[in-house]
């Protein structure tokens, strides 16, 4: 635990205690570090993000494309995305939910509503800083992936706490639930993204789904007409069969007719035909 972890919590308007007079934060986007550098302020410490190895890119990247698909239509996604949390403490979660579009009350952009953060070489300490730091800016929700445990925690009433792995994450930033898995392997992260772009409607995935129902029904309709043909050419055959056979006055008993009636091989019977047209008999017609 960081020893400056013990402060007494500041709380943002609508949460907190009655007693005590609402804080005055600094504006989300009033930093003190220079933006889009390698410097972020944890309290009043300046700390150099470094960039990142596979073992803390590849979760990344994975929790940006599960959580960004999974967004609903009136919230936004970041990455990186630099808050201004207090007085000296200006940095960013690796990925962010925030509503869409500018906060009146401060002209500027709304505060996140949901933050992640990749745990790799990161300190516990700084982390649990960080969910301190930004739950009591008043951002709801803070979750951590441990990369090495295989794991993923939720800040909650001090402490982070495992969720565990067939669980789902259910907030009304989102438009669909994201199953834990899907942050901690990419076996589980498309089935998460197609069940959020659904959820979300998305219309480039409703039409490829339109699209191939469309081809589905046309290839269908297509095997319905061969079979259409094939059996109209197996029943012409079969007629003209029985029609010569009676030109020639040869009358086919009962089994001669259950013999013409199963054969599906248009060779067969074209054999047959051709056949009839000399033959004495139903038995050397169909030899």
């Amino acid at each position: 635990m960081d020893p400056r972890s013990t402060k007494p919590a500041a709380f943002a308007p609508g949460f907190g205690a009655p007693s005590a007079e609402a804080p005055r934060w600094p504006g989300v986007d009033a930093h003190v570090v220079e933006p889009e550098t390698r410097e972020e302020m944890l309290r009043g410490r300046r700390v150099i993000a470094a960039p990142s190895l596979p073992e803390h890119g590849d979760p990344h990247l994975r929790l940006d494309v599960v959580v960004g698909t999974n967004v609903g239509p009136q919230h936004v996604a970041s990455t990186d995305l630099l808050t201004r949390v207090a007085d000296d403490g200006d940095f960013a979660s690796d990925t962010s939910v925030r509503r869409a579009g500018i906060d009146p009350a401060t002209g500027q952009r709304y505060l996140e509503e949901l933050a992640f953060e990749v745990v790799n070489t990161q300190r516990l300490s700084e982390v649990t800083a960080k969910a301190e730091d930004l739950t009591a800016r008043g951002v709801r929700r803070v979750f951590a992936v441990f990369v090495r445990r295989g794991t993923v925690s939720e800040w909650r009433d001090g402490q982070w706490e495992h969720l565990a792995d067939d669980a789902f994450i259910e907030d009304v930033c989102l438009a669909a639930p994201i199953p834990v898995a899907a942050m901690l392997r990419a076996s589980e992260m498309g089935g998460a993204v197609v069940r959020g772009l659904l959820a979300r409607n998305e219309p480039a995935l409703l039409a490829v789904l339109t699209e191939n129902e469309r081809r589905g029904e046309a290839r269908g309709e297509a095997r319905g007409e061969a079979r259409g043909e094939a059996r109209g050419a197996l029943r012409g055959r079969r007629e003209a069969l029985r029609v010569l056979l009676a030109a020639r006055a040869i009358a086919p008993t009962v089994a001669h007719e259950a013999r013409i009636e199963a054969c599906h091989d248009e060779a067969t019977l074209d054999r047959w035909i051709a056949q009839a047209a000399s033959a004495h008999s139903a038995d050397e017609a169909l030899a």
